[in-house]
């Protein structure tokens, strides 16, 4: 009763696609997660009605996981926000000069800047990011983007859309890729939470056979070079003959025996975590409706009012979200004065909304992702471990040059393509 085909250890977006791909297949399958709920930063939190995030989540519409999500038939509710924003410079708000249309807005740009902007985003738009070289964010800004108050909003757009202010670590190629995602084909906010997109990838997994089971934390995993068993807290043991690891990666590595002998040590030991401050809040009414997303261009920081596309609420109310993008030198002593911070800019974004709030959530130090593609990152080893037949690895930290929850569930694909091609050649 206790033997599986394939143990997937993490029940977040990754593991729970991984294992939807292989139960299509007729394959055995049981999903072990260790906290008492599934969807690991996938989960909404439920205050009094006001539903919350783990801090700004964005579906990308041309993005790997959308794809994912629409080949395996799990639905989608949702609308994507409206483009126009704001930006705040020095304490003051201004309108995003888009494109040609919007030259002539009230700026503090000169007309000349306008015009570089302008054609900047369109370039952004039609450019073949293919082309780009394998260099850093920063080395492709200081070339191409001659103007410094451009380079500022250039920089202000990769931050807001990789959730990440690391412009002198991050791969160019795949932040200009999503940059112009965002521009051509938008994102969706989610309805009802991205809990909502975890329910129905249970509801899909059950529905195939899936066997999951939740508050069980996995001690380790038996086996010398081929997987043979996992392990539980509670004393529980399942015999396998394939594991999926979707978890953050100390915590994969805690699980391997003979970790420095394998490729999943080198993973490790050269991915970079990205962790951000995050303020959700929910409003009566919005005082300024007019400002429904706005940048940060001298500090890094955005606003994004989720309501403005999605149902976040039962009684109408608002929940807005502010992000703080931490740098490599953040001081974790900076927990409340990041709270300050994010609270003055709504007082610019949104005066008087002290007296509209109606639920908050302060996320002081969440990881945003356990890696991305950067230059210090020597090899892309994949997702299998070959020293140990049978284990495989998916999450947002086994990326290619997919990024956030893109590198999630196309990991998670290749993954279960791993195993299925595997048997199909052994049968």
């Amino acid at each position: 009763m206790n033997k599986y085909e394939v143990a997937i250890i993490g029940g977040g977006i990754a593991g729970l696609t991984a294992a939807i791909f292989l139960a299509q297949e007729g394959k055995k399958v049981l999903v072990l997660e260790k906290a008492p709920r599934y969807g690991g930063r996938g989960m909404t939190i439920n205050k009094n009605g006001i539903l919350m995030n783990l801090g700004a989540h964005a579906l990308y519409k041309g993005g790997e996981a959308k794809k994912i999500l629409d080949e395996l038939k799990i639905p989608i509710y949702g609308k994507e926000p409206s483009k126009d924003g704001h930006v705040i410079w020095k304490d003051d708000v201004y309108q995003i000069p888009m494109d040609f249309s919007s030259l002539f807005s009230k700026q503090f740009l000169s007309v000349t800047e306008k015009f570089h902007l302008a054609k900047l985003m369109n370039q952004l738009s039609k450019m073949n990011v293919r082309l780009v070289q394998n260099e850093s964010l920063q080395a492709w800004a200081e070339r191409e983007i001659k103007r410094p108050i451009v380079r500022h909003f250039f920089y202000a757009f990769c931050r807001t859309t990789t959730i990440t202010f690391l412009p002198h670590l991050q791969l160019a190629r795949p932040v200009l890729m999503q940059v112009q995602r965002a521009l051509t084909e938008g994102v969706l906010y989610i309805d009802n939470g991205w809990e909502s997109i975890v329910t129905e990838f249970k509801k899909g997994a059950i529905q195939l056979g899936v066997e999951l089971r939740e508050a069980r934390k996995v001690t380790h995993i038996d086996g010398n070079e081929k997987v043979e068993r996992v392990v539980c807290a509670t004393g529980e043991s399942f015999e396998v003959e394939n594991v999926i690891i979707a978890t953050p990666p100390q915590e994969a590595c805690r699980l391997v025996p003979q970790l420095q002998k394998t490729s999943l040590f080198r993973w490790q030991r050269e991915a970079l975590a990205v962790t951000s401050s995050c303020l959700d809040i929910g409003l009566r009414r919005l005082p300024n409706p007019k400002h429904q997303f706005v940048l940060g261009l001298d500090q890094p920081i955005f606003f994004t009012n989720q309501s403005r596309a999605a149902k976040l609420s039962d009684d109408g109310s608002s929940v807005v979200s502010l992000v703080k993008y931490h740098d490599e030198n953040r001081n974790t002593s900076d927990v409340q004065q990041d709270k300050k911070q994010l609270e003055q800019m709504m007082d610019v974004i949104q005066p008087g909304w002290r007296e509209e709030v109606v639920e908050q959530q302060y996320l002081p130090h969440i990881t945003v992702v356990h890696n991305f593609p950067h230059v210090k990152r020597t090899e892309v080893p994949g997702t299998e471990i070959p020293e140990m037949k049978g284990l495989y690895i998916a999450g947002d930290w086994v990326c290619e040059e997919e990024l956030l929850v893109d590198a999630a569930a196309v990991s998670a694909k290749r993954a279960a393509l791993q195993i299925l091609k595997k048997d199909r050649v052994l049968i």
